[in-house]
């Protein structure tokens, strides 16, 4: 299964919604999408999400129901692996650089400490 980061944005979009309900069928997929698509479109998306891996469906019913194939946490690491891989010459370094470069004014104090610890800690368990 390729890296979440090869989604289109809808696609992205009907994945958050799926890895926040656990499961859902396409209408209740479209009433929680902003802005959302014909029916149709989000079933034809639906499609293309089995298709390529990201989900599979189950038989509720008369209807089918949605769910990921892969849990939030190692599709979160597959999508920062790709990014690192294809952007950032596989340097964390240079991801970290960036998100900083990117969100400097908006980090609150509190982020910046959490963030400062989570690079302690990964320092101590180097040794």
């Amino acid at each position: 299964m390729s890296a979440l980061g090869g989604l289109s944005r809808r696609e992205r979009q009907i994945m958050e919604i799926l890895y926040q309900r656990g499961k859902a069928s396409a209408s209740e997929v479209r009433e929680a999408m902003e802005d959302a698509p014909s029916y149709s479109a989000v079933r034809a998306m639906l499609r293309v999400l089995e298709e390529k891996g990201h989900v599979r469906h189950q038989e509720e019913g008369l209807k089918y129901v949605y769910l990921p194939t892969m849990a939030r946490e190692k599709a979160k690491r597959s999508a920062v692996k790709h990014l690192l891989d294809t952007f950032f010459s596989d340097s964390p370094e240079q991801v970290v650089a960036a998100l900083l470069d990117v969100s400097a004014t908006r980090l609150t104090r509190e982020e910046l400490d959490r963030m400062a610890a989570l690079i302690e800690k990964a320092r101590r368990e180097e040794k």
